[in-house]
């Protein structure tokens, strides 16, 4: 995103490439070179540091010697999990109030962050005839390394979040307590190549200074194993054949020749070979399909995106021996799978998994603001995505544990990571924004990040590409050093020049666009083909604003700040952006006012922002879907920035910071089912996208119009309608210009049936008569202005709608499912507009995460719909589950839960609820 104009789960990917420049300058720094000691035969093991007691230099002034020692008093030092920044330790310790509240971020002194921290831990050594190495990355910003009162390494050597590291400090460590102490600099983006924020969010005071990833103690024999990998070259379009290579580094670390069998399996694959090394000798040990035909699979097990099949992984096993006892050992996961990305014939970058084209739609992730790793969380994000329809993660910058992408590719979302923009690792390209210039010192730890990186994700199949630039193309220089490094690392997927329109000399054209926008933009945007609109591969774009669930604003804001809220368009949002041009939301309410009638209070504006995210996030994924498969410029992919925000945001997010859910969620949800009926504000066609493998036919599509009063205008059925697989679409017809009688706002409901007539597909729109329209001639770099608005206030004008609801729970292994039937119960003809059930617990607290199968459903007096939910039944605390039912002109009810077929009328709220749960709830 732009200034411009914008096992231990770690454990077995540390097998990958040491960083060349880690390794060598630590090595020039001190670390002392290994001597001969008589080894006995050993157990290899990887095990992480378990946390630090972590003290501000400015109040340590003791010698490095000392603070490194064992036994070294750290009394009134912090507590620090194995992963953590500075003030993610400060935070879990009570130090500062909630930094998610109000402004309390504010409070949080910026001056304790300049100066270097300690990080200290112990680690034992049960005896010393092993060789003893400290292997780590994810060190925010750089670190001097002492192990027992001796410097390892300085901070030329461990600079750069993303550089990885092998300490060698066999000759530091003795039986029994051993000491290591970090002492971390501070941390700046501009300066330094490690992790910044940009304009998404206010960022931390400590600016994530830190260790942020495991420090492992590797122990093993005289020959070490790294670099372990296997390279897959897949039969496309047959799959019916696989070959593997398997590569990995043998290293002697001893002075002596050493003559060691180097041996691995994958599945019932078997395969071995000696290697003679010289003393401190490292050598590539390769197994290939032509040396051992076992490497070459026939019927493999195919690696496929969710939806489009299954996930299978395969595990390497390597043991490096010596004298028949192991030294070493390596494990790595991989999956089968072939991915292309040439540029179309208009330019633009078109993905395709093993042989099968595929419209890219994702969204842009942001990890924690304090880089806390909790895999339950992202794992229930990742889900979430899935549960969107999305197939792509992307992840600019903030590229995260090795679990994220195991995470991936267990349940098929494919990742896109790559740099940053609008801070150092793109200030040699960026002119004036954000960035120091590059020094001679950057360049070595540019290319140990890339390597690095490059080493960590290339088996995983989950990851389809990498990005060496977002907002710039790297010049020549870098992007070499770039590439050099993917090469060496034997990167399969597609190198990428941009997440902008540019290219580099070797990558050549980026085939992707960044023409945002970043701000709010009508509905009728997306399906014009200029500038952000659905032609081409657009790696970041939405209409910027995503206005949270009551409940989470409540949890987020003070009530003063709540107040402004809805009543001061122009007020400064803390909880927005620190860019001046994303710092308030003026241009967001003046177009919720101008289409929807001004707020009346909160609860109003909430009202109207989830409509209005619900049909914006609809028509931007509708608009890609539609396009996907046109013959003139194709939509390839669409990036919606972003997925989710690090903290508690007003804008850019389609699930918030407690993963609650809001129109902006559930517009995506429906944009993107497997078979869907949709509504085009260009054309007024109505088409029927397939996402599915399989082509469709004998489908039946009915469009009715409605008066906000409820009277029907126009209705139509087209039945015979069928349509290819793979994201084709069908227009099944086209709804007239003018239909006699009309209501300036009016509502369209669009059904979609099967041969059986069982409904498959369901969308409600609601229109206007007079369109929104735009100024692309003053489009900037962050929106298309709007002169004028589609008119949606008779929207105001629906009558109450009566809203009935029974539920039923069951619960199993920890999972609890409800089954919410919802049936408009009104004798007239107003609909229940964007009816929302919020699953509850005992206190009104909503239950999260969730899963819904469909959710702010629109009915007409007399439908009925059925909604299943899923979560954890821990998430309930003990109670019954309750239902708390809304919508645009439905009040608001929560009905408590009920014993196996009791009854809980509503009365006055006109909703008759019936909830049965099983014994469980008793």
């Amino acid at each position: 995103m732009s200034y411009r104009h914008r096992r231990h789960p770690t454990v077995h990917r540390k097998t990958a490439a040491v960083a060349a420049l880690g390794l060598v300058l630590a090595l020039a720094s001190g670390v002392p070179t290994a001597t001969p000691v008589p080894r006995t035969a050993v157990v290899p093991s990887m095990t992480p540091l378990s946390g630090y007691a972590i003290q501000s230099t400015a109040k340590v002034t003791d010698s490095p010697a000392a603070v490194s020692s064992p036994g070294y008093p750290t009394t009134g030092w912090y507590p620090a999990g194995p992963r953590s920044t500075v003030l993610a330790a400060l935070l879990a310790d009570g130090t500062y109030a909630d930094p998610f509240y109000s402004t309390n971020q504010k409070n949080i002194p910026t001056a304790d962050f300049t100066v270097p921290w300690w990080y200290r831990s112990d680690f034992t050594v049960a005896d010393t005839s092993s060789r003893t190495y400290l292997d780590f990355s994810g060190v925010v910003s750089a670190a001097d390394v002492y192990v027992n009162g001796r410097r390892a390494a300085d901070r030329s050597a461990v600079a750069g979040a993303y550089t990885h590291h092998e300490l060698d400090i066999t000759d530091l460590v003795g039986k029994g307590t051993n000491t290591v102490a970090f002492r971390i600099q501070p941390n700046d983006p501009n300066k330094n190549l490690t992790m910044g924020w940009i304009d998404w969010l206010q960022p931390p005071p400590d600016q994530n200074m830190g260790i942020v990833r495991d420090v492992l103690v590797r122990r093993g024999g005289p020959v070490a194993l790294r670099d372990a990998h296997v390279v897959t070259s897949l039969a496309v379009p047959s799959l019916a054949s696989a070959d593997l290579t398997v590569k990995a580094l043998a290293r002697n670390d001893s002075a002596s020749t050493v003559t060691t069998t180097v041996s691995g399996t994958i599945g019932t694959a078997a395969f071995s070979q000696d290697v003679t090394l010289a003393a401190h000798e490292t050598r590539t040990v390769s197994f290939t399909p032509n040396a051992y035909p076992q490497l070459h699979l026939t019927s493999p097990r195919v690696w496929w995106p969710a939806g489009m099949g299954d996930q299978a992984l395969y595990d390497l096993d390597l043991t490096a021996s010596v004298s028949a006892a192991a030294s070493d050992t390596a494990h790595e996961s991989f999956g089968i799978r072939d991915v292309k990305a040439p540029l179309n014939a208009d330019g633009a970058r078109q993905y395709a998994v093993n042989g099968r084209p595929l419209l890219i739609k994702g969204g842009g992730w942001s990890p924690d603001e304090y880089l806390r790793w909790d895999p339950t969380y992202v794992a229930d994000r990742l889900r979430y995505a899935l549960d969107l329809g999305l197939n792509t993660i992307r992840l600019e910058g903030h590229i995260e544990p090795d679990e994220f992408f195991d995470l991936a590719d267990r349940y098929g979302v494919l990742t896109l990571p790559g740099w940053e923009c609008c801070d150092k690792w793109e200030g040699q390209v960026n002119g004036s924004e954000p960035g120091d210039k590059w020094t001679a010192a950057d360049y070595p730890v540019a290319k140990a990040s890339m390597a690095a990186e490059a080493a960590r994700l290339r088996d995983h199949p989950s990851v389809i590409s990498f990005l060496i630039g977002s907002d710039f193309a790297p010049d020549k220089t870098i992007e070499k050093t770039y590439v050099d490094a993917l090469t060496a690392a034997d990167w399969a997927t597609p190198v990428v020049a941009a997440a902008s329109d540019n290219s580099a000399p070797i990558t050549g054209s980026s085939g992707m666009k960044m023409t945002g926008p970043y701000d709010w933009v009508p509905p009728n945007y997306w399906y014009n083909k200029q500038e952000g609109g659905a032609t081409g591969f657009n790696s970041e774009t939405s209409a910027g604003p995503d206005i949270p669930t009551l409940d989470t604003l409540r949890r987020m804001m003070s009530p003063a700040e709540l107040d402004t809220l809805w009543k001061n368009p122009s007020a400064k949002q803390y909880h927005r952006s620190p860019s001046s041009v994303f710092a308030t939301l003026k241009l967001y309410d003046d177009a919720l006012t101008g289409r929807y009638g001004a707020p009346t209070g909160l609860d109003d504006y909430v009202r109207k922002a989830q409509l209005a995210q619900y049909e914006n996030v609809r028509a931007q994924f509708e608009a890609y879907g539609r396009s996907a498969k046109d013959t003139a410029k194709p939509a390839t992919g669409v990036v919606h920035w972003m997925f989710n925000s690090g903290w508690t945001s007003l804008h850019w997010q389609l699930t918030d910071r407690y993963l609650d859910q809001g129109g902006a969620y559930f517009g995506a949800k429906k944009a993107n089912e497997p078979l869907h009926v949709q509504y085009s504000y260009d054309d007024r066609s109505v088409a029927v996208v397939n996402a599915r493998h399989t082509a469709v036919s004998g489908l039946t599509a009915r469009v009715t119009l409605f008066d906000t009063d409820g009277t029907q205008k126009y209705d139509r059925t087209v039945a015979g309608v069928s349509v290819g697989g793979d994201g084709a679409k069908a227009t099944a017809l086209t709804v007239p210009a003018a239909v006699s009688g009309l209501s300036t706002t009016y509502l369209a409901r669009l059904l979609l049936t099967d041969s059986a007539g069982h409904e498959v597909s369901r969308n409600v729109y609601w229109l206007s008569t007079r369109a929104d329209i735009l100024d692309y001639a003053h489009t900037d770099w962050f929106h298309t202005p709007t002169t004028a608005y589609a008119d949606l206030k008779g929207l105001g004008s629906l009558a109450p709608a009566r809203v009935g609801a029974t539920a039923a729970t069951t619960t199993a292994d920890g999972t609890s499912t409800t089954t919410v039937t919802l049936r408009n119960t009104g004798s007239g003809r107003t609909p229940a507009l964007l009816t929302d059930v919020h699953l509850v617990d005992v206190e009104g607290t909503p239950v999260l995460p969730v899963r819904w199968t469909d959710n702010q459903v629109t009915l007409w007096p007399g439908e009925s719909a059925t909604l299943t939910a899923t979560y954890r039944t821990a998430d309930l605390h003990g109670s019954a589950p309750r239902l708390r039912i809304s919508g645009w002109n439905t009040p608001t009810a929560t009905v408590p839960g009920r014993p196996p077929g009791s009854t809980a009328p509503v009365g006055a709220r006109h909703m008759r609820t019936t909830v049965r749960a099983w014994a469980t709830w008793n």
